[in-house]
């Protein structure tokens, strides 16, 4: 009769192989809360910026040998991390993934690249279609995976392929936008997969108007978001034919404070002061609240967000 081996035997074993690939780099009890956009939430038991293939190469090859659990970031807005933080491998794409380039109408750019910052490279090509991507906090490998939208826009608009790394595979293909299974605020990539690029297909445009549409979407999320407090920006996905911030504010929900968290007057929720010392089981009650009582109210309920990077907190 065969055993698992513990927890702790599988991050052990992943450790040890990770470490012989990349050294130093591979962190141990790496605390995540300063990753998210909450500021909350506990330490992975292992974390490692990818900076080439041969990284994820090493973190397929750990995870197959050791069965540790695994999990891949992004840039952390709208990511709830357990108190316990996650107890496995966490991965986050590095330098080596951010990048773009153009090829005449198109963008190509690696995961990590900032989608702003990659919006902005379309301005200076006088490339159109991507203005929207200014107000989202993401980078384009979150933004790809979760199809991030705003402004009645949402990347699968302008995509026209994708790169993924297979993690359970070792190895990275291209899937095609439209064979990516994209809907509101998600896609249907390769389970395991992380999305390492992807190229986008913009249209010509005068600069002044993309610039014009890129300062009206900023000074909406500075209209909109407390960006100098820990937040998530828009915490609910919008219900079919309403608007999730309607509805909260309609059932009183932005008065409400709960826990360490608040719902705000704007738009977004906020996170507790502080750099994470505050515990995301007293804060993740007042987004079940603020939305459940939204769906009391009303025949349509925003839906709360998942907790990202481990379990639920309780």
């Amino acid at each position: 009769m065969t055993t698992e081996p513990a927890p702790e035997r599988r991050v052990a074993t992943a450790a040890r192989l990770l470490a012989a690939a990349t050294g130093d780099r591979l962190r141990r009890g790496f605390p995540l809360a300063r990753l998210t956009s909450f500021r909350l939430g506990g330490p992975a038991a292992l974390y490692l910026e990818a900076e080439t293939d041969g990284d994820l190469a090493a973190a397929s090859a750990a995870v197959a040998e050791s069965g540790v659990p695994w999990t891949v970031i992004g840039k952390g807005s709208n990511l709830l991390v357990s108190d316990r933080g996650f107890p496995g491998l966490v991965l986050r794409l590095g330098k080596g993934f951010r990048w773009a380039g153009r090829d005449g109408v198109r963008l190509l750019a690696g995961g990590a690249m900032p989608l702003p910052a990659l919006a902005g490279v379309g301005l200076t090509h006088s490339l159109a279609g991507l203005e929207f991507g200014v107000a989202i906090p993401a980078s384009l490998g979150g933004a790809v995976r979760m199809n991030a939208g705003a402004h009645d826009h949402s990347v699968s608009e302008v995509l026209e392929s994708i790169e993924v790394y297979s993690i359970p595979g070792g190895s990275r293909s291209m899937v095609r936008a439209s064979d990516a299974g994209f809907a509101y605020r998600r896609s249907s990539l390769p389970d395991g997969s992380v999305v390492i690029g992807a190229v986008a297909k913009l249209r010509p445009g005068h600069p002044d108007a993309i610039r014009a549409e890129m300062e009206a979407a900023r000074s909406w999320r500075r209209a909109t978001q407390p960006l100098a407090e820990p937040n998530c920006g828009s915490v609910f996905k919008n219900p079919l034919g309403d608007h999730a911030a309607r509805l909260v504010e309609a059932a009183g929900g932005k008065a409400m404070s709960v826990g360490a968290g608040s719902a705000g007057r704007r738009r977004s929720v906020r996170g507790p002061p502080g750099d994470g010392g505050a515990a995301c089981r007293r804060f993740r009650p007042g987004i079940h609240l603020a939305g459940g009582r939204s769906g009391r109210s009303r025949s349509r309920s925003p839906s709360p967000p998942g907790e990202g990077g481990g379990r639920c907190c309780r």
